[in-house]
């Protein structure tokens, strides 16, 4: 990890420590200026209360982890795309796009051993606060990988499992992902069974367009789940065209999945279930 430059934080509702990747004689008056104007162009850290934040500016938090234990999914948006384990509650390959603060990855490397994940992530700076978010050193079940994810998914033979998308710029959701046909070869890399899981939030006016790409691609089989105390939405599509929820069956392992992991699985299978029945993802399409 790169030497950390540190002064107060500047945001007066954001109190605590910001942390820069700046040298050590920076201007600590001119850094907080830059900040305060959203001019600051780079991923900064702001900790307060235990808990340590990833930025691109104020709009958007990337990633919180709580820094006593990284690998506790802090955020209700973090903890909710981990649903995916109701359809496939041992994955063997994960991939995503976005390491962020690391707080899905470093999770996912403690508590699926048996799973091999690849993280994309295209800004070397977030890379390079990896281990200031407790995310493991590369080993044979993670590598992160400095690249611009779409395109390794175009370029890729590789197919995983599970797909995590969690790539989010300081505007939200790239516009990219819709000129280069992402959501295509995204699910080409799936899994004659596997699951895309999307974080999206922000206007709707911005990622409405994502959602529709994305229930064109998969033939509608796209389920959504709000995360209300984040004021994000999840999304999980398909690839099997025989693909139907067993909602029966799932209320009957998220309780093995709420004691193997803590979190709240049963009640993430009744927010995908009231989802699928109100349509909660063609009408966040509109």
């Amino acid at each position: 990890m790169l030497p950390l430059f540190d002064l107060p934080s500047p945001f007066p509702d954001e109190p605590g420590l910001i942390r820069l990747l700046e040298p050590a004689d920076s201007d600590p008056a001119g850094l907080a200026v830059r900040l305060l104007e959203g001019s600051y162009g780079k991923p900064f850290v702001l900790e307060n209360g235990g808990l340590r934040a990833l930025h691109f500016g104020l709009g958007f938090v990337q990633s919180v982890i709580r820094i006593a234990d990284p690998a506790m999914l802090e955020l209700g948006y973090a903890q909710r795309m981990m649903a995916f384990l109701l359809f496939n509650p041992r994955p063997r390959r994960l991939m995503m796009l976005g390491l962020g603060g690391g707080s899905l990855a470093t999770f996912c490397h403690r508590y699926l051993p048996g799973a091999r994940m690849i993280v994309l992530e295209i800004d070397e700076q977030v890379i390079a606060l990896r281990e200031l978010f407790g995310v493991p050193p590369d080993d044979e079940r993670l590598q992160v990988i400095h690249c611009d994810g779409a395109r390794y998914l175009e370029d890729t033979d590789e197919r995983c499992d599970v797909l995590l998308v969690d790539a989010f710029g300081a505007d939200g959701v790239s516009s990219a992902f819709l000129e280069a046909d992402f959501y295509e070869h995204a699910r080409r890399r799936l899994t004659g069974k596997g699951v895309l899981v999307m974080n999206i939030a922000g206007d709707k006016r911005d990622y409405a367009a994502h959602v529709a790409r994305l229930l064109d691609v998969f033939d509608e089989r796209v389920i959504a789940m709000s995360v209300r105390e984040d004021g994000n939405y999840i999304l999980f599509a398909f690839r099997d065209s025989a693909f139907e929820p067993r909602w029966k069956w799932m209320r009957t392992i998220a309780l093995g999945l709420q004691g193997r992991f803590n979190l709240d699985f049963p009640g993430f299978a009744q927010h995908l279930e009231r989802g699928q029945v109100l349509r909660l993802a063609q009408r966040l399409a509109r």
